[in-house]
């Protein structure tokens, strides 16, 4: 571990400590903490799979209040190597916590994570009760078939009909029928004249149903055809993940709440998160009863909608 510095940061939202903690596999783990060792252990869980942590992340957390770990998963954001979908499952990423558990010497923290943040949070929370103090949830995702199948077919079709029409149409008419499956074999596949169209389409169509109101609406036809340029990351992790049902077993999540039982938590929902609606958190708290559902009107799935930060925030706040 590398202090950044001998004493508190002038900035307290700025590291207090980084390292890069190996955890097998080659893989090497960026991991940050902040705020006062002292104080209640927290941990963040980013979202995608594959998406890694940002700075502003860590102003969730009253550093005043909390000691937080904040960390990029295998094969994403500053974590080695890069992209690597080796040895990268559900599995390996809850075994990777509880080295940092380890690492750090916390016995229990509190976790926070949204989207598959949310998946990966409830997991471990179902694994290792024993060492999750509480729960903060933002869009509830339980790692399902359909799920995916909803956002990406009803949900986009009903909304946003043309964008959906524009998604089907990166397919040939012959993989139309159950596009989810062919988007991810498009993305894995080793060819950029395969994989860029469908790793751009999938990216695009999935930030316009994360936000209530998006810049845009519609695929962008030069972006489909373009021949080179940058790639966005998470489109390859997400077709690893989906590919393989975020490999849990069927309906794992909530047939495991038991474990649950005793451990508090908030569950935070956008009412206009389509990609992760409202029923998701309402069915979890219906076999977790101690959870306590907040809707946020007019909101939408992504962490960076004021109204939702602000509700994470505050539900963060509440466990201090």
């Amino acid at each position: 571990m590398i202090p950044d510095g001998g004493a508190a940061p002038a900035d307290p939202f700025a590291p207090l400590t980084t390292m890069m903690l190996p955890v097998g596999d080659g893989h090497r783990l960026h991991v940050e903490t902040i705020g006062d060792p002292d104080r209640r252990a927290a941990v963040f869980l980013h979202g995608g799979p594959g998406s890694g942590c940002q700075p502003s992340h860590r102003r969730l957390f009253d550093p005043a209040r909390h000691h937080a770990v904040l960390f990029d998963q295998r094969g994403a954001g500053r974590s080695t190597p890069a992209g690597s979908r080796h040895a990268n499952t559900t599995a390996h990423q809850l075994a990777d916590m509880e080295a940092i558990r380890r690492a750090l010497g916390i016995d229990r923290w509190l976790v926070v994570g949204g989207s598959w943040g949310a998946t990966l949070a409830l997991a471990y929370a179902e694994r290792y009760p024993q060492h999750t103090s509480g729960l903060v949830l933002r869009a509830t995702f339980l790692g399902t078939r359909a799920e995916l199948d909803r956002a990406f077919g009803e949900t986009m079709r009903a909304i946003y009909p043309e964008l959906h029409d524009d998604f089907l149409g990166v397919l040939p008419r012959s993989e139309r029928a159950d596009p989810l499956p062919n988007y991810w074999r498009r993305i894995l596949d080793p060819d950029p004249l395969v994989h860029r169209p469908a790793a751009i389409a999938w990216h695009d169509a999935e930030r316009i149903l994360s936000v209530a109101r998006p810049a845009a609406t519609r695929l962008d036809p030069a972006a489909l055809r373009a021949a080179a340029g940058p790639l966005p990351s998470t489109p390859f992790m997400e077709a690893h993940y989906f590919s393989h049902d975020c490999f849990l077993a069927p309906g794992q999540l909530l047939a495991g709440a038991d474990a649950l039982a005793g451990i508090p938590g908030v569950i935070v929902s956008g009412r206009l998160d389509y990609l992760c609606p409202p029923d998701r958190a309402r069915a979890l708290a219906m076999v977790w009863p101690d959870a306590d559902v907040q809707i946020i009107e007019g909101a939408g799935h992504a962490l960076s909608e004021p109204a939702i930060g602000r509700a994470v925030e505050a539900a963060i706040a509440g466990f201090a």
